[in-house]
């Protein structure tokens, strides 16, 4: 087993990393693949806009509350049995949507598809460490997560050609069908999937020691880290557009295209960003260096009057520092966890993610409606400065948890 991974670690992993890449665009795409069809929902199912938000609030919650338990069983069951069966759960959840339209099943069926996605950060993680050269660990890194915002990017324009050409539900079906047949190539293909549960070479915290490391100061630090690139990412792109529309005069066509602008640069940095983390060994001090060049531009869109070259310009820098981060994020938050708890801390600090989308909305809707709108950005600024003190805080931190952990 230990010779075996060595060889695939040599190579580099290239198709562990095509192979995890794609479940991990999957669990993109299907996130975005209800929200573009609600009016159509709205019509077809007799509810409102509220109770379609509600159904994709329980998509998050389930995600949410399951992401860390799911790390223990990534790490204690393997993390590709894990995947293979969240992949397969999420394609039938919405095979289900399309072919039992209605609005209960709509909010049954998310949930469902809330628990399969908990499993994705967990899992990949935990694969592509035991599988990848860590010479080109960043690298894989930044390739999983473009790969997610390709998803993001590629679900709503798949449901609008499938509904051009059928209907919305059997859009929904479509999309499930060929994410079962995915699920099935990863199948064939799981003897390619090292997995450290079964490397039994390598030494196991105790249970106890395991806990004790998710609610160590460091990992906490990175729960909040996780926080606060959703808090800021939210501003952006949830709320970017009207607050533009605002502040600096321009229409909300024009705003579009500078928020495309900043969507579009971020898989550039992530990529770049991946180079970049395969080459340095302080990852926490490029990530908070990332942070610093977001909050900057965001204080200079938020309080100079531009023109919307300028303000473009500025969100293509900062959507690819925002890109940019993201490796050395998955370098840090790596280096603090033994190979064989990679699960539960990926799945821990995970929820970070989910926590900051739950209530990053209310807030920056809050602000827009009751404050001047600049206070977004200027907001979106703050979160990036503070969460350079968790970054920090972390790379400093990460040496005495790794030896805390072994030695219990």
């Amino acid at each position: 087993m230990v010779a075996e991974a060595a060889t695939v670690r040599a190579s580099g992993g290239a198709k562990v990393i095509g192979l995890i890449s794609t479940g991990h665009f999957l669990s993109h795409f299907y996130l975005l693949l209800i929200p573009p069809i609600f009016p159509l929902l709205r019509d077809q199912l007799g509810v409102g806009f509220t109770e379609l938000g509600f159904a994709i609030t329980v998509f998050s919650v389930v995600t949410a509350l399951t992401q860390a338990p799911m790390g223990f069983l990534v790490d204690r069951l393997g993390a590709a049995k894990i995947l293979i069966a969240g992949l397969l759960l999420e394609a039938a959840a919405f095979v289900l949507i399309g072919l039992v339209p209605t609005y209960w099943m709509l909010v049954a069926m998310l949930g469902v598809a809330g628990l399969a996605n908990s499993v994705y950060h967990p899992a990949d993680y935990a694969i592509l460490n035991a599988s990848v050269d860590p010479a080109r660990m960043g690298r894989a890194f930044s390739i999983h997560t473009a790969a997610g915002m390709l998803g993001n990017a590629l679900a709503p324009m798949s449901m609008a050609v499938l509904i051009f050409i059928a209907d919305w539900q059997t859009g929904l079906i479509v999309c499930g069908v060929v994410g079962a047949l995915i699920g099935l190539v990863i199948v064939f293909n799981a003897s390619e999937l090292h997995d450290p549960s079964v490397d039994l070479s390598l030494e196991r915290p105790s249970a106890q020691a395991g806990l004790r490391l998710l609610f160590s100061v460091p990992i906490l630090l990175g729960v909040l880290f996780f926080v606060g690139i959703a808090v800021a990412g939210q501003g952006v792109s949830a709320f970017g557009v009207a607050t533009l529309t605002v502040i600096h005069d321009i229409t909300v066509n024009d705003a579009v295209v500078v928020l495309s602008a900043y969507l579009f640069a971020a898989p550039v940095g992530v990529l770049a960003g991946g180079w970049i983390a395969d080459r340095i060994r302080h990852h926490h001090v490029f990530a908070a260096a990332c942070f610093v060049a977001i909050g900057l531009v965001f204080f200079v869109v938020a309080a100079v009057p531009l023109s919307i070259w300028g303000v473009g310009a500025l969100f293509l820098v900062a959507g690819f520092f925002s890109g940019a981060v993201s490796p050395s994020r998955d370098m840090l938050i790596r280096s603090l966890s033994p190979p064989t708890e990679m699960g539960k801390v990926f799945g821990f600090v995970s929820t970070g993610f989910n926590i900051g989308g739950m209530f990053a909305p209310l807030m920056f809707g809050y602000l827009l409606d009751h404050h001047d709108p600049s206070v977004v950005f200027w907001t979106v600024g703050v979160v990036s400065l503070l969460s350079v003190l968790t970054v920090i805080s972390t790379g400093r931190q990460r040496r005495s948890v790794n030896a805390g952990v072994r030695s219990a």
